[in-house]
């Protein structure tokens, strides 16, 4: 990893304090976001991707539990959630207490969950793996994501892909083109009667000539984009200095990030992909009340932001990928917390999403120096989503495939 693309992820995760706009056209405002909604809107039954990265490394195995294994117990007597907390998924696996949502979503047949995800010769240092995740190259560092290896081939519209949030993560990094970036800024408040003015403003009246009916039509039209991209507290721009969620950098909580992404998605914004991200993983100690509470608000913001595209037009389109940098030990620490691993389950949900388990289960005792097997490679994740939602050759990002394609879609 460069120093650049090392201090972008650091930024992006949160490890390092503060943040820093990224130079140059791709950060985006919202006048550009309502001006691309409305002069050439998302097409009829295009689909949309949409990656939450949780940073830190999640404990996979306290988020898909394998309660029925007793090597779980075993090998973390005090960290193992006992069956009857556990939201049982089947005789032998289920959710951490935390995923009411994401079990819902299981019922409804509307959750893959690939089991045992990672790739050759883990690593463990956040920066390598997550560096690996985000670039799609196991063998040797690049300077593209896969992402932006995406945008490279597939054309030349800014708002192909947008992260929420001023500091592009290295996934969404091309050689020739790089997402655009949103901030989420500070709230801000316009006066009643300026509104009301401008509203007044889209307003047909009987007298008006076929000129300015249009003009009116028109300016009515923009202002439904803009309530449609708007937040509850008014329109964020970059540079504010604060965010609605007091992070750095303009990142806002996750449940800020897919409202916001729920709304550009419901103006019709011509975005295919969508970054967003949470921190708060690397549960090195007192793990249990850290992990269910990072869980539960990726569960509460995704089932919620599922909710609030639902009824969209391109509702129905919408798949949401949500994966972690490595999983943990299998071995709990002394400190009640557990240390940087390897395979972990990777959650893919949507209306289109075939609903269950996929790839095999890492043995609990069948262990590679004390971390699970790797069943399922990521590449072949990115290989589905890729030929399924973003209908592109998944050859041409990255290159040879591992592997049969495993079918949640």
């Amino acid at each position: 990893m460069t120093q650049l693309d090392r201090r972008r992820f650091l930024l992006a995760s949160g490890v390092a304090g503060g943040a820093a706009v990224l130079a140059g056209s791709g950060v985006v405002t919202w006048r550009s976001l309502q001006d691309a909604a409305a002069s050439r809107p998302l097409p009829a039954g295009q689909q949309v991707l949409v990656v939450l990265t949780l940073y830190g490394g999640n404990d996979g195995l306290n988020t898909l539990v394998p309660y029925a294994d007793p090597a779980y117990r075993s090998a973390r007597p005090e960290l193992a959630y006992p069956a009857e907390k556990v939201l049982k998924l089947d005789s032998e696996l289920g959710l951490n207490p935390a995923l009411a949502g994401f079990a819902g979503l299981w019922k409804a047949g509307r959750l893959a969950i690939v089991r045992g995800v990672g790739y050759p010769q883990p690593d463990h240092s956040h920066f390598r793996s997550m560096d690996i995740w985000q670039t799609a190259s196991p063998a040797e560092p690049v300077n593209t994501g896969w992402i932006g290896r995406w945008l490279d081939a597939t054309g030349d519209d800014p708002l192909r892909a947008l992260n929420i949030g001023a500091v592009l993560p290295p996934l969404a990094m091309g050689g020739r083109a790089s997402a655009a970036a949103l901030p989420l800024g500070a709230r801000r408040t316009v006066p009643a009667a300026l509104t009301r003015g401008l509203t007044a403003l889209g307003t047909p009246e009987p007298a008006d000539s076929a000129s300015r009916a249009l003009v009116r039509a028109s300016y009515a039209a923009e202002q439904l984009v803009q309530a449609s991209l708007a937040t509850a507290g008014g329109t964020p721009e970059p540079g504010d200095q604060e965010s609605p969620a007091g992070s750095a950098g303009g990142q806002g909580s996750l449940a800020d990030q897919l409202a916001v992404v729920a709304r550009c998605i419901g103006a019709g914004v011509p975005t295919r992909v969508y970054s967003v991200s949470q921190g708060g993983f690397d549960t090195h100690a007192d793990e249990l009340d850290a992990q269910q509470n990072a869980l539960g608000a990726v569960d509460k913001a995704v089932t919620g932001f599922l909710g609030a595209v639902a009824a969209t037009p391109h509702g129905a389109g919408v798949t949401v990928l949500v994966y972690s940098e490595f999983g943990r030990r299998v071995q709990a620490n002394a400190s009640q917390g557990t240390d940087h691993g390897t395979a972990g389950p990777v959650f893919v949900a949507g209306p289109r999403v075939r609903g269950g388990f996929y790839g095999d289960q890492p043995s609990l005792t069948d262990l590679a120096d004390g971390d699970l097997k790797v069943t399922t490679d990521f590449r072949a994740v990115y290989a589905e989503l890729l030929a399924k939602v973003l209908g592109s050759d998944p050859g041409r990002v990255l290159g040879p495939l591992p592997g049969a394609p495993i079918g949640f879609l």
